[in-house]
């Protein structure tokens, strides 16, 4: 699980999502309780990240490469995924300027989980994740809200606020804006 921050302005929306892909090689058992403790916070770093991997026999492959975020047709589209076993879920968040849409995917099924309007954060990502965007957003907005400016001030925060605390998502991340109004439409391919 990684990380996707968004906000959902009147006038303007921005998104960010780290790049980072983590995959698990080993026994179903062991890679199941190395994620567990990585996702819950008890990982904080990529040494001990590798070295816990090493006492469990999990072969870890990182790759810092995965956009997660895009712009499509004044559309920001975000995604992140988990995998429990053989189940794979996919979180998909569709902002445009004025409203918001979340959904979720699974076993090829696209379903509308929640949608709502501006101004708002929406956070997509494990426990860990939230908690840091949680702190990061109180401690950085405004009470009677804030400016565009300062919206995207807290997203930056986050991403390296979140990069600092766990090394389930990458220092690098991917920044998309758009001032496009309406309402966003889910669905397959978003």
């Amino acid at each position: 699980m990684s990380l996707v921050i968004a906000f959902c302005g009147k006038e303007r929306a921005f998104m960010a999502g780290d790049r980072r892909e983590i995959f698990f090689s080993g026994n179903d058992s062991a890679t199941g309780r190395l994620e567990e403790e990585l996702y819950s916070g008890e990982i904080w770093d990529e040494e001990g990240l590798f070295r816990r991997a090493g006492k469990l026999g999990v072969r870890l492959f990182v790759h810092d490469g995965k956009c997660k975020v895009t712009e499509r047709n004044g559309v920001l589209v975000g995604e992140v995924s988990e995998s429990e076993g053989e189940q794979k879920r996919t979180r998909r968040l569709l902002v445009t300027a004025g409203t918001y849409a979340i959904s979720e995917i699974r076993e090829g099924k696209e379903v509308e989980v929640a949608r709502g309007q501006a101004s708002r954060f929406i956070v997509l990502g494990n426990r860990v994740m939230q908690e840091v965007a949680n702190w990061c957003i109180r401690s950085c907005w405004k009470e009677n809200g804030g400016s565009p400016a300062d919206a995207l001030r807290v997203i930056l925060v986050t991403m390296k606020e979140a990069a600092a605390a766990t090394p389930s998502v990458s220092r690098g991340y991917t920044l998309v804006q758009t001032t496009r109004c309406g309402a966003p439409e889910t669905g397959p391919g978003g």
